[in-house]
């Protein structure tokens, strides 16, 4: 994303303006650190899921954190704004869209402050409901600023950098809400030269409300019951927005280079699961070249056994 506006910049002037907003995953993640040099701030936690009632009305509130390693004073701003994802499902925080009224429900108690290293504060903030509000997932961010920022050079053109992270909430209005989804497609590979055994799997949310999907991988060595890898106590999970397709890989690490495998992989979104078992063959080229020369030598050897049997029948007659 830098990179793209800075191309825009050395297009469009010489000197230009950047900011740079880091964000939390889709996935759940309990926390979140954004750093630029010496400045630093931590947000914990990084999201808000809640079910509302049209009429509602809902306080939060998540603590940032300058931590003890910064070295300066943190100066920020709040400002609530819209948070989906595009078709790519790369986070959006400016498009303003069906999902996102609820921005104009939330209003942030403290809108800038300054935070000292080793210092914290939290940040509180309400959402009242309309009695009209519309059933189905509606999404937004609170997002935290620097309200100072620091120069950089890059490629000779003064860059103004802003740090910040947003804190994401994903609401539920109640009413008809449709929780619906396809696993349109999932897959574990039958042949391995290289790389990890790697589950893959697409999912599509038809529904009008955000979902979980849960992935789960199971290996298990040929001929054994005991399991090589899996993650059955602690699977994989992603949320997944409206009207929206993720697509989505779980990798086991630390495949060995050689080796047979029973692989099961099992994903699961709004009450459909679906799930594949094969037999994987993780082999790389070196041994399958090895395999190859010694398959094609024992054939020419019993090529060259058979053929002297005939010379030699043929001698004795």
């Amino acid at each position: 994303m830098k990179n793209n506006l800075l191309s825009r910049i050395k297009r469009n002037a010489i000197f230009g303006t950047v900011i740079v907003s880091i964000i939390s995953n889709i996935a759940v993640l309990p926390a979140a650190y954004a750093t630029d040099g010496d400045t630093s701030i931590a947000m914990s936690p990084m999201n808000e899921r809640v079910v509302l009632n049209p009429g509602d009305h809902y306080d939060g509130s998540f603590k940032i954190t300058n931590p003890v390693t910064s070295s300066h004073n943190f100066s920020y701003k709040t400002s609530v704004v819209p948070f989906f994802v595009d078709e790519d499902y790369n986070v959006d925080l400016e498009s303003d869209a069906s999902y996102n009224q609820i921005t104009e429900w939330i209003t942030v108690a403290n809108t800038e402050g300054m935070l000292e290293p080793n210092s914290s504060t939290v940040i509180r903030y309400s959402i009242d409901v309309p009695a009209n509000a519309p059933a189905g997932g509606q999404y937004a961010g609170i997002k935290v600023t620097s309200k100072d920022s620091t120069d950089e050079k890059h490629d000779g053109l003064n860059i103004k950098v802003s740090m910040g992270a947003a804190y994401l909430i994903y609401a539920e209005i109640a009413g008809e809400t449709i929780h619906r989804g396809e696993i349109t497609d999932i897959s574990v590979p039958s042949f391995l030269l290289s790389g990890n055994i790697t589950g893959a799997a697409t999912i599509k949310n038809t529904g009008n409300v955000h979902g979980i999907a849960k992935y789960t991988l199971q290996i298990f060595p040929l001929f054994s019951s005991e399991e090589a890898y899996t993650n059955e106590e602690d699977p994989v999970e992603n949320t997944i927005l409206p009207d929206r397709t993720l697509y989505n890989e779980i990798t086991w690490e630390n495949t060995p280079p050689v080796g047979i495998f029973n692989v099961v992989y099992t994903v699961e979104f709004e009450g459909v699961t679906q799930q594949v078992s094969k037999m994987v063959i993780k082999c790389p080229i070196w041994l399958l070249f090895i395999i190859i020369f010694a398959i094609v030598a024992l054939i020419i050897w019993l090529a060259l056994r058979a053929k002297n049997r005939g010379n030699k029948r043929r001698a004795e007659a």
